[in-house]
């Protein structure tokens, strides 16, 4: 039976190139960064070349950039640290904020007694642009926390409208950005951001690889302590093959992005299409506009019917959600979708139905028939 992976918010298949990058990297650069001799000196200068790498993708300096293991792990420091090393007494976020973003927001209210305000979803899903106008005006050292890309719907937040706000109030944005690098442009050197996160998973990397990007006049203190690996911010030896791997996997991302991004967007559109002509009924989560790779859908179908959707799917090889990966083993309604629909369409069931390069019409033809015969 082949298997139709419609799941890409969740993960992405590694690029064979990027494979490749690694297996050479693993068999022939073993020696540790950290050690003086040229074996270790190499593996360093790996290292450092993925940095400069990656950074010349956001248009920043390469010691802006720290690599971590993942999204979550890069979420939860730039948190944690702008509350204990930079003053903030304040945080501004929304409820539909992965939960990584979302738990670490509570635990610094737990610890630190920070102040949590959150703005308003519309029933669009887009943020309440000027309620959070409104919430700056006041006084307080802030930092606000607002993901570029939803991993459930798709609501793009507009960057630059936030970034600007921030700096006419003197706050400091984090944007969780684990979405949204390596499929769109972030030019940070036109966009005032003070921090970003990626994990490679989410763009045709290997997971257990990541970064953060913090703006140089923000000094956190280190994650990690223990050795003087990543400027001293995280310990531990690092793994040149994940770091390489993922700066490839960037670079190649970026270097086919528009193909790519036409051919996934043609493909969304298609699906959407076939979806309203065979399910009347049937809506689409969000405000129209998300983005070109997720499609969130309200299925007119019975709650008996909502319980084997998955399973059905599953059992005929297709790859999609109900929402968040990390979250697909609750049966909660979606804390996103909790925000801005009304009481009767949270019952119904939702798909997330998320799309990468390497899928086609073909599949979701069959996805299509599949679900007819649900």
């Amino acid at each position: 039976m082949k298997q139709i992976y419609l799941d890409n918010a969740a993960t992405t298949s590694v690029r064979p190139e990027v494979v490749e990058e690694m297996i050479k990297v693993l068999r022939a650069d073993f020696g540790n960064p950290s050690s003086t001799y040229s074996v270790g000196r190499h593996s360093k200068a790996l290292i450092e070349n993925a940095r400069k790498s990656i950074a010349k993708q956001f248009n920043v300096s390469s010691s802006e950039i720290v690599f971590t293991s993942c999204g979550t792990e890069g979420n939860n420091w730039i948190i944690r640290s702008a509350v204990r090393d930079l003053g903030v007494k304040r945080i501004i976020t929304t409820k539909i904020e992965h939960h990584c973003t979302l738990y670490s927001i509570q635990q610094m209210a737990k610890e630190y007694g920070t102040e949590i305000q959150y703005v308003n979803i519309l029933p669009n899903s887009e943020i309440d642009y000027n309620q959070l106008e409104e919430l700056l005006k006041e006084d307080v050292p802030t930092l606000v926390s607002l993901m570029h890309v939803n991993n459930e719907v798709g609501t793009i937040l507009d960057l630059k409208r936030v970034a600007d706000l921030c700096i006419a109030n003197k706050a400091l944005f984090h944007t969780d950005t684990v979405q949204s690098v390596g499929k769109v442009e972030i030019p940070l050197d036109e966009i005032p951001v003070d921090f970003i996160v990626a994990s490679a998973h989410k763009f045709h990397g290997p997971k257990g690889a990541g970064f953060v990007f913090i703006r140089k006049k923000n000094v956190l203190k280190a994650l990690i302590v223990g050795g003087e690996q990543e400027k001293g911010l995280r310990a531990g030896t690092e793994a040149p093959h994940q770091v390489v791997g993922m700066a490839k996997a960037l670079e190649l991302s970026y270097e086919h992005l528009n193909e790519e991004r036409k051919a996934i967007t043609e493909l969304r559109d298609y699906c959407k299409a076939k979806l309203e002509e065979n399910f009347p009924g049937i809506k689409i989560n969000g405000n129209g506009s998300t983005f070109y790779n997720v499609l969130n859908i309200l299925l007119p179908f019975t709650p008996e019917k909502a319980a084997m959707i998955l399973f059905s799917l599953d059992m005929k090889g297709i790859a999609v959600s109900r929402g968040s990966a990390c979250q697909s083993g609750s049966q909660k309604p979606s804390h996103v979708l909790a925000e801005f629909l009304n009481e009767e369409d949270i019952k119904k069931p939702s798909l997330r139905v998320s799309f990468g390069h390497e899928n086609t019409k073909e599949e979701i033809d069959f996805l299509i028939d599949v679900l007819k015969e649900v």
